[in-house]
């Protein structure tokens, strides 16, 4: 049967504070106020009351505290650990949907001041954008995914300013593009995607959420007719969530970074596994917590202004996403999937400008590429502790 203590905070007394280890529970506010601030440049102070949440993406992702938490009245909490919230949702499923849609409006939020930031893309997105995406990977001589694009800026925009171009594009390259599932049936529940090819575009719509069941997909989106690499998920990460969970166009494009199974939970399917499945449902919230947990670290890194720093920090990130923990005195390899190009494109250096930065960054002795061009680290502690350092002194 779940117990749920309550835990009393006097006014002025620090519940979390940002940097130290999360521990194993969150809390739910009863009574009372708090002040929620970071430590990061121009970072927001957010003021919360009863019935809000503070703690939940550290205890759910396994992550230090990402904010400092302070009560600014007597405070009455509800403490809620990290094992009891399968069971949690099971005899109170509203609070995991007001915890997870919570958590989609936080990721569209922020993922809208990284694309300011980090990306320098302040345009406001619009169906006609799929065209610009279709024409980058044209450009780009990946016509899986311009197929596609074109395809969606037709469905989007069948009268548009590009319509006839998009036509003529999508007929002469979509026989040959290995381009699928334009059209995919309501009823077709796991869908196959050859590599390279788009499983849905930025500012498409659409209320499908996907599973990885096998391969790898990549999360991208076009800045300045280039492609950006957001993130490479691999088998049993969820993508495609915010667009179910807001019913808004999709704030990325997902393409198949090899040959990939992928099980579509449409919005019926989804509102079943809330009331029938609360292990899912407590996995859903884990990967939102470690999305919001890396982009809080991502506008960390936006305010790194040396770029060969910034590279340092985004392949830092990377280890933390798998919770790499320095160990003292030992030396630890790793090799990557992803190139330097692909680092500077997660840093959103602009392309006329990567190819000096990318050798200044290859110089740094712990970094190496193997024959493919991806990146080896020879000493995982030496990149984190040098990013750390980088980051103090912003």
């Amino acid at each position: 049967m779940l117990q749920l203590s309550f835990v009393n905070f006097k006014k002025d007394s620090y519940i979390l504070v940002e940097g130290k280890p999360c521990g194993d529970r969150f809390y739910i506010i009863r009574t009372g106020t708090v002040r929620c601030l970071r430590e990061r440049p121009g970072a927001a102070v957010v003021n919360l009351g009863p019935g809000d949440f503070i703690g939940v993406i550290p205890c759910m992702s396994g992550h230090n505290q990402i904010e400092t938490v302070i009560a600014t009245s007597d405070v009455v909490a509800i403490a809620v650990r990290r094992d009891q919230y399968s069971e949690l949702i099971q005899q109170n499923t509203p609070v995991a949907m007001k915890i997870i849609r919570t958590f989609a409006n936080k990721m569209r939020t922020m993922n809208e001041k990284l694309t300011q930031l980090a990306l320098r893309n302040v345009t406001v997105p619009s169906p006609a954008q799929i065209f610009q995406v279709a024409a980058c990977y044209d450009k780009m001589g990946c016509f899986a995914p311009a197929v596609y694009a074109y395809y969606q800026y037709l469905k989007a925009c069948p009268t548009g300013p590009n319509a006839e171009e998009a036509k003529r594009k999508f007929l002469a390259l979509k026989a040959s593009s290995g381009a699928v599932h334009f059209e995919p049936s309501a009823q077709d529940h796991v869908r196959d995607y050859p590599k390279g090819a788009m499983i849905f575009s930025e500012c498409q719509s659409g209320q499908d959420m996907f599973i990885i069941q096998e391969g790898q997909v990549k999360i991208t989106k076009v800045v300045d007719n280039n492609e950006v690499i957001l993130a490479v998920l691999k088998k049993g990460d969820f993508f495609g969530e915010m667009a179910l969970l807001e019913d808004k166009p999709r704030s990325a494009s997902a393409i198949a970074f090899e040959s990939c199974r992928l099980m579509v939970v449409n919005r019926k399917n989804f509102d079943q596994m809330v009331a029938t499945q609360s292990q899912l449902i407590a996995r859903l919230t884990i990967t939102l917590s470690e999305r919001l947990w890396a982009m809080e670290r991502q506008l960390d890194n936006t305010s790194l202004h040396n770029p060969v720093h910034r590279m340092v920090d985004m392949l830092s990130l990377q280890l933390e996403k798998e919770k790499f923990f320095p160990s003292v005195g030992v030396k630890v390899q790793k090799q990557f999937d992803l190139t330097a190009q692909d680092i500077a494109n997660m840093c959103g250096i602009p392309h006329d400008e990567q190819w000096s930065i990318i050798q200044d960054f290859l110089k740094i002795s712990s970094i190496k590429q193997n024959g493919d061009g991806k990146i080896l680290i020879s000493d995982c502690n030496e990149i984190i502790k040098a990013a750390a350092f980088y980051r103090k002194q912003i």
